[in-house]
């Protein structure tokens, strides 16, 4: 029997993101805008909700709240250039846009490591890795 390699055992397999910055989420079905919510709340941008008044806010969907019906059930979020937080009920939302900047998009940790051992190669002293500008 051979030993097993720690490194390879330390090694998770990953996962691809779905795609959604900038997509249109339809919201014609109660299935399809708790889906969409829930792919909102995993998302690492901001999303616009438009609500069925025509009005739209947008944010960072940071909690939802889902109970047995639409009325029941709360997406809470933090607008764009603001602190305060803002709680919708489904039942108000007419439409879901991911209109921000996905921050994990593309990146990963291998990508993290190799610059690492990169830059560690080249004989570089007091490495740190910085994460990109948002913006």
């Amino acid at each position: 029997m051979s030993t097993p390699n720690p490194d390879e055992l330390e090694v998770a397999p990953g996962f691809e993101h779905e795609k959604l910055e900038g997509a249109f989420w339809q919201t014609a079905t109660e299935e399809e805008l708790r889906t969409g919510l829930e792919k909102a709340f995993d998302y690492r941008g901001d999303v616009t909700i438009t609500r069925k008044d025509g009005t739209t806010i947008e944010g960072y969907v940071f909690d939802r709240k889902a109970g047995m019906a639409l009325s029941d059930s709360l997406v809470r979020l933090i607008p764009k250039d603001q602190h305060k937080k803002v709680a919708i009920a489904y039942s108000e939302i007419a439409g879901l846009q991911f209109t921000g900047r996905d921050t994990a998009a593309g990146k990963s940790w291998e990508a993290w490591v190799k610059k690492y051992m990169e830059k560690k190669a080249a004989g570089e002293k007091q490495i740190a890795l910085e994460p990109e500008a948002l913006e």
